[in-house]
């Protein structure tokens, strides 16, 4: 049974949730602010977290800044009030794995969760991929780059394992959503971009100025060699 840790202080909404999470073979705990998430976080890490952007006592976002330095491979999705789409788009820039718009579907949340569960455990087979400079262990989440360490988030270590499964060959982005996120894009939807970018940003440029990540416009993303 997967633990999950439903951070929002909507009360109604979280028992609501929770109880159709419990239905739904998940143990819930439920906490209403930012103190008594970092206290639960530091007494047990669950299988996954879903923050609420807003808090009474801070920000979901700095709260998910310091999930990030602290638990860089919890699954985090985050929720965000309708009309509010920066919050989102900051929420992928902090290496949320996901969002959704409340008020959600119940429904819809427990799939993005299962999906996000499944890609938090890598399959037996997995072993380290390496090329150049930089070598990747996906069971570890940590890419190595001319020996300096990083670790990634949960999406960013899908894409980059997908990337240098085939170095040099496009990966169509509803493809890379697929692998990365558990689920196609839809319009307008920019998180599989948000976490590509982020992951430039962490392994930066081949030793020679090219950027390691190459984006073709409308097309994908490939891995250069």
């Amino acid at each position: 049974m997967s633990e999950l840790l439903l951070i929002d202080d909507d009360q109604e909404l979280c028992e609501l949730l929770g109880s159709w999470l419990t239905q739904e073979g998940f143990a819930v705990r439920a906490c209403h602010d930012g103190q008594s998430a970092r206290q639960a976080l530091a007494e047990h890490a669950p299988a996954a977290v879903v923050l609420d952007v807003m808090l009474p006592d801070g920000s979901g976002l700095e709260l998910l800044k310091q999930l990030r330095s602290e638990h860089a491979e919890l699954p985090v999705l985050m929720l965000s009030a309708r009309g509010e789409p920066l919050d989102r788009i900051l929420g992928l820039e902090l290496g949320a794995d996901d969002y959704l718009a409340k008020p959600c579907d119940p429904r819809e949340l427990t799939a993005r969760l299962r999906a996000v569960l499944r890609r938090s455990h890598p399959t037996a087979t997995t072993t380290q991929l390496e090329i150049g400079d930089l070598a990747f262990s996906p069971v570890r989440g940590v890419v190595s780059i001319d020996g300096r360490d990083m670790s990634l988030t949960l999406s960013e270590s899908r894409i980059l394992e997908a990337l240098l499964r085939q170095p040099g060959e496009p990966l169509d982005k509803q493809e890379l959503a697929q692998i990365a996120l558990g689920r196609k894009l839809t319009l307008y939807d920019r998180s599989l971009d948000m976490h590509v970018s982020n992951l430039r940003k962490k392994v930066g440029p081949h030793p020679d100025g090219r950027p390691r990540i190459v984006a073709l416009r409308s097309r994908g993303y490939y891995y250069s060699l």
